[in-house]
């Protein structure tokens, strides 16, 4: 038996934390994942996932950062698993290092040595029981909350609201609200956001069509208009390289969710 529950964070870090979600399973796990835009940490308690792609487990603390690849997560059974889902830009607002770093890895969260994020793994990984954890998540997230990095946070922020809206939006486009110049604002969408923003906008737009034929759309040249892709031929493309293969075969093989633009709520 599998069981998700989902939590959300307090009202101080609302802007900051997606979500929350626990994972409890005595099941063999085999999952497709695409990617979905946030950061992550990763907290396993139990059994670690396998990522075949990357040939590697994912340490028992883990820091999963922009990724633009699909990817498998397996694990034969016995998991206990705590997520903490990231908005795009947050992560940067409480780590020391740029969120670069994280591009298309599985980080050992330990092998950063600081010492608070440390005691804070060992605390989640030993805990009575997994719903504690949250609160001590949160209580560790808000003592990290820097001032400095606030104000890029609001920045790039402004710029990643708009693009959600209009995906089809440029990154002059995306720079100018933001009040930054193309270049200024390139470098620090980068080390906020862990991906370049053109890079960025390609995986939202894909995003957007797993959310519209989450919801039943099935007209693929809509779904490209609707995304902001040049044309069909654009979609199908990028939908092969995010998912490993095309809309139409994707319908037929995956329960289709958008992790960007569906809330578990």
């Amino acid at each position: 038996m599998s069981l998700f529950r989902y939590f959300s964070p307090c009202q101080e870090l609302l802007p900051f934390i997606r979500y929350y979600w626990i994972l409890n399973s005595n099941e063999r796990v085999n999952t497709l994942t695409f990617p979905i835009g946030c950061p992550q940490l990763i907290f396993h308690r139990r059994a670690r996932f396998y990522i075949p792609e990357l040939k590697t487990e994912q340490a028992r603390f883990s820091i999963s950062g922009q990724v633009n690849f699909p990817a498998r997560i397996q694990s034969s059974g016995d998991v206990e698993t705590i997520v903490v889902v990231f908005y795009p830009q947050a992560i940067g607002t409480m780590f020391n290092i740029p969120v670069s770093s994280f591009y298309n890895q599985e980080i050992d969260g330990y092998s950063l040595g600081d010492k608070s994020m440390n005691t804070l793994a060992d605390d989640v990984l030993n805990a009575d029981n997994s719903t504690e954890v949250v609160k001590m998540i949160e209580k560790w997230l808000l003592s990290r909350l820097v001032e400095s990095g606030i104000y890029n946070f609001k920045r790039v922020g402004a710029s990643l609201r708009q693009l959600f809206h209009d995906n089809s939006m440029s990154v002059d486009g995306m720079a100018q609200l933001a009040c930054l110049s193309r270049k200024q604002f390139e470098r620090v969408f980068f080390n906020s956001v862990g991906m370049k923003p053109k890079e960025y906008s390609s995986v939202v737009r894909f995003q957007k069509s797993l959310w519209l034929m989450q919801n039943g759309n099935r007209d693929f040249a809509d779904i490209a208009y609707s995304c902001g892709y040049a044309d069909q031929s654009h979609f199908i493309r990028e939908c092969r390289h995010y998912s490993g293969t095309t809309p139409a075969e994707l319908l037929k093989t995956q329960p289709l969710y958008s992790d960007l633009f569906a809330s578990p709520f």
